[in-house]
């Protein structure tokens, strides 16, 4: 039986070690403290996929430690208010917004999202969640909550999904891949129905899996670099596990037995 490992208690709550720091530099090449598949030429391309401008309102679902949102926030002027269940993620977030001085453009709250979204209809011109739907039940009702609360004829949807049934994957497989938490593994045109289903139009999709095989091998080596030290902190059965899950998401993701998914659409 694969044990269950924790992740993110202990990315967001180490976020300053200088250890984990330098695994996402060598992960991903930029440091915006991503525990996701997002590689730095798609974190790049968020804002110009959802037209952001320095008017825009902007909702992020799974901001985790909230670097990204801050850059988003500053590269173009916009207002990001990020959520996550995680409370050591919004911890560190609200504290870099307060140092950065962005704490009036930026804010960051602990929220449930399975539950209703704590938000006002048409509040948002964008709506972003990376690799985090996934780990949410409910999955109609969230897309449902991301289009009540997106403005109507402006508001557009970002979302990614690396639990795309492929092809065929043993128990073991799917135990290894689930280990750090809840997931939901969706089959192929279920997360373009549902969008459809929740009044989204223009639908787009785009195939990633080739990033989240590259992110997952570079993160597995990163951390393999820095095992003594990564063990120092987390203690050698948590570095195993990470280290299982990760080899498993490269398998899964290189043979495309797992793929991940990126969608947009609009509100009109």
């Amino acid at each position: 039986m694969i044990e269950k490992v924790e992740m993110y208690d202990g990315e967001y709550g180490n976020y300053d070690s200088d250890v984990y720091r330098q695994v996402r530099t060598e992960t991903y090449g930029v440091d915006f403290g991503q525990t996701s598949w997002v590689t730095t030429e798609e974190s790049t391309e968020i804002p110009n996929w959802l037209a952001l401008t320095n008017a825009s309102s902007v909702l992020e679902i799974g901001c985790g430690s909230g670097v990204y949102a801050l850059h988003v926030a500053k590269t173009t002027g916009c207002r990001v208010t990020g959520l996550d269940v995680n409370a050591l993620g919004i911890r560190t977030a609200n504290q870099l917004a307060l140092n950065s001085g962005m704490e009036e453009r930026v804010r960051f709250e602990v929220c449930d999202v399975a539950k209703s979204l704590p938000f006002a209809n048409e509040s948002f011109d964008a709506v972003f969640s990376n690799d985090v739907l996934c780990h949410v039940p409910g999955r109609s009702a969230v897309l449902g909550e991301m289009y009540r609360v997106l403005k109507t004829g402006v508001g557009r949807i970002l979302f990614s999904d690396a639990l795309i049934i492929g092809g065929v994957i043993s128990h073991d497989e799917i135990a290894a891949r689930s280990s750090i938490g809840y997931y939901l593994f969706s089959p192929p045109g279920e997360n373009e129905r549902l969008s459809l289903e929740a009044g989204f139009s223009g639908l787009k999709v785009v195939d990633t899996t080739e990033h989240a095989a590259l992110i997952a091998a570079r993160w597995h080596q990163a951390r393999q670099n820095y095992k003594e030290r990564l063990i120092a902190v987390e203690g050698e059965p948590t570095w195993v596990g990470l280290q299982r899950f990760l080899s498993c998401v490269r398998v899964l993701t290189e043979e495309r037995r797992l793929l991940r998914l990126l969608y947009q659409a609009q509100k009109v």
